[in-house]
C-alpha cells in the first residue's frame, strides 16, 4: 500500500464532511429541508466522523511503555 492513498482518503473523507457540515448550516438557516433530510445528512456527518477517527486511530502504531 502507498503511503499516500491513507492521506489521500482522509482529505477526501475531511472534505466530503466540510461539505455536509456546511449543507446541514445552510438548510438548517433557511428552513427548506424537512427534518428527515436534515437526520440522513447529520447521520452521514457522523458515520465519515467515526471512518476519519478509525483511520487516524489505525495510523498510529501502539506503542507498550
Amino acid at each position: 500500500m502507498n503511503d499516500d492513498q491513507p492521506t489521500a482518503r482522509l482529505e477526501a473523507l475531511r472534505a466530503e464532511h466540510r461539505q455536509l457540515d456546511a449543507q446541514i448550516a445552510e438548510l438548517s438557516e433557511t428552513g427548506a429541508a424537512d427534518m428527515l433530510t436534515l437526520a440522513r445528512l447529520k447521520k452521514r456527518k457522523l458515520r465519515l466522523k467515526d471512518e476519519l477517527q478509525s483511520l487516524l486511530d489505525a495510523s498510529v502504531p501502539d506503542i507498550i511503555a
